[in-house]
């Protein structure tokens, strides 16, 4: 047999080979139930098995993770960022931001008490989550911002409007810098002008800076004219054209912080404040010492009490989450008028024996820098007598306050002042820094961004009163 003929009979063997292996292996897929049916007639009941079955996957939905950070919270429901497309009004804007990325931040650092209540009110009416953003342009989130127009707080309420929306004005009580209530109002005002503009949200807030009446006459002219009556083809006042793109532009930096060279600290993604119901006149000095709450930061979360008292306001008091139950349970066992202060000195005997007082040894004179632990270490008294001869609820103390003492000698008579001068040593070791104030800074922001006591920084700067000023320059010492 030649070889041709051999390579043939072999290649029709293999041939007939490979069919017979392809029957085989297509009769074992028939088989299985996954396997995609040739035929309906022959594959009916396996079609009518898998019908049955409900794989897991097409029934549970994955659980979304919830942002740990406030920013992320807020990216993920900006709802303003569609179809803007290329837009050089925004890019000048964004360029601004870019080039001054201290101011986002200053403001992301004042903003960190109120963001995430603004956040979830927001949330709960469907509202854009850039509208959040908002305080940053009107107040740069201070709530003490006071414009040329009279417009006050977060989000910059003119008087009538405020009134127009419930917002009381006293001489004891500013509801525009009321920060819930400021938040509600503002709410409502911007859901009115959307619904006002057929639901377009850059007319709405165009409206929110300029005036309804303002930008009605804007579409009123374009209509008239033949031309588009768009936000972006309206003739408005050249704030109001700057307005809607300064906050687009914001929107997309906080989107993207790095990329823009600004560092936004993290933001905890939970209450910063609670309210705490109350039912009498308070000074906010006495509720911080109670709570043991920084006095300058008990008045950023209200600022609305104009004498920091609570007169003529609401019924209850924003205070940080953490410290919510202390007062509540403080305030439960507290008489009226020792959460009320008094020039006088009377609060410090109210209620001792007269004899008692002519008796006592001593009386120090609290000084800038003091604290009860310093003041009884140098009066060899414990820190619990200390309180208890002066009717003190906490450690809190006030540069003035007096206090008295029933166990002093000669041999520690001087040792309060020989503190004071080792604490002045001490600090003139510390390094000095010089800060220069930026607009919407307080005692408290310098104070927490520089990692300080409060107390340490008004001795530092003793001609420095609470409201500060752009451009002034404070004191700040740290260790070496």
């Amino acid at each position: 047999m030649s070889s041709s003929i051999r390579k043939a009979i072999n290649s029709d063997a293999l041939t007939r080979l490979a069919q017979a292996i392809a029957v085989a292996v297509s009769a074992t897929l028939a088989g299985c139930s996954s396997h995609v049916p040739q035929t309906e007639a022959t594959h009916t009941p396996n079609i009518a098995a898998r019908a049955k079955q409900k794989p897991i996957w097409l029934t549970e939905k994955p659980t979304p993770q919830v942002p740990q950070d406030v920013w992320e919270r807020m990216r993920q429901g900006f709802q303003l960022q569609d179809s803007l497309g290329v837009n050089p009004r925004i890019e000048q804007q964004r360029l601004w931001f870019a080039s001054n990325p201290s101011f986002l931040e200053n403001a992301g650092e004042r903003g960190s008490l109120y963001i995430h209540y603004i956040v979830e009110r927001l949330e709960e009416r469907n509202m854009p989550l850039e509208l959040a953003l908002l305080p940053v342009i009107e107040s740069a989130y201070n709530p003490m911002a006071y414009s040329r127009a009279n417009a006050v707080g977060l989000w910059q309420f003119i008087p009538s409007t405020g009134r127009y929306f419930n917002l009381r004005q006293t001489r004891f009580y500013d509801g525009r810098r009321d920060i819930t209530a400021s938040t509600t109002a503002a709410m409502d005002y911007l859901t009115r002008l959307h619904d006002m503009f057929n639901g377009d949200w850059l007319l709405a807030l165009a409206a929110y800076n300029a005036g309804e009446g303002t930008v009605s006459r804007a579409i009123e002219r374009n209509e008239k004219l033949g031309l588009p009556t768009d936000y972006w083809n309206l003739p408005l006042p050249a704030e109001t054209r700057a307005y809607v793109p300064k906050l687009l532009a914001l929107s997309q930096v906080v989107l993207a912080p790095e990329a823009y060279g600004v560092n936004l600290n993290p933001i905890a993604n939970e209450p910063y404040f609670q309210v705490v119901e109350i039912n009498q006149r308070m000074d906010l000095s006495k509720v911080a010492a109670v709570a043991n709450i920084d006095e300058d930061e008990l008045f950023q979360l209200n600022p609305a009490f104009k004498q920091r008292t609570t007169i003529d306001g609401p019924q209850h008091l924003l205070v940080p989450t953490s410290k919510a139950q202390l007062l509540t349970t403080s305030l439960s066992t507290m008489r009226p008028d020792e959460l009320i202060s008094k020039k006088s000195l009377k609060p410090v005997f109210d209620g001792a024996d007269s004899s008692k007082i002519a008796s006592l040894k001593r009386a120090y004179r609290v000084k800038r820098g003091d604290n009860l632990g310093t003041i009884a270490k140098a009066n060899k008294v414990d820190i619990k007598d200390l309180q208890r001869w002066n009717k003190l609820t906490g450690k809190n103390l006030k540069v003035g306050q007096t206090l008295v003492m029933q166990d002093t000698t000669k041999r520690n008579s001087g040792r309060v002042n020989t503190v004071v001068a080792s604490n002045s040593k001490a600090a003139s070791k510390k390094q000095q820094t010089r800060y220069k104030v930026k607009q919407g800074d307080s005692l408290y922001m310098v104070a927490k961004r520089f990692n300080v006591e409060m107390q340490h920084l008004k001795r530092w700067n003793p001609r420095v009163g609470q409201a500060l000023k752009p451009g002034q320059m404070l004191t700040v010492s740290s260790p070496r």
